[in-house]
């Protein structure tokens, strides 16, 4: 069965995708929530669909097709909240 929602036509499959079963996941503010919603995508049959869809409408957030969004622009991982070190730490300066 395909049900319309929006200009989107979803058949029922669609319906149990980890996208629309646990929507905010996709939208986490939590590096290791993101990381989690993007290893969901690599399975999804949608993913390029997706992807292709988030780059046409120039989604500004979010988890979209396995890729991570972030004012508009592709990156590869969310960085944690908080202002970075001004010196590294001992342990972290390269030798």
């Amino acid at each position: 069965m395909t049900v319309m929602q929006g200009a989107l036509a979803i058949c029922e499959e669609d319906l149990t995708l980890p996208c629309r079963t646990d929507p905010e996941l996709f939208f986490a503010e939590a590096p290791a929530d993101v990381e989690l919603a993007k290893a969901l995508c690599q399975e999804c049959p949608l993913r390029r669909e997706c992807l292709a869809g988030a780059l046409e409408r120039k989604e500004p957030w979010g988890v979209w097709g396995g890729e991570l969004f972030v004012r508009g622009v592709i990156v590869p991982r969310k960085r944690p909240r908080g202002r970075p070190r001004k010196h590294p730490r001992p342990d972290e300066v390269a030798v």
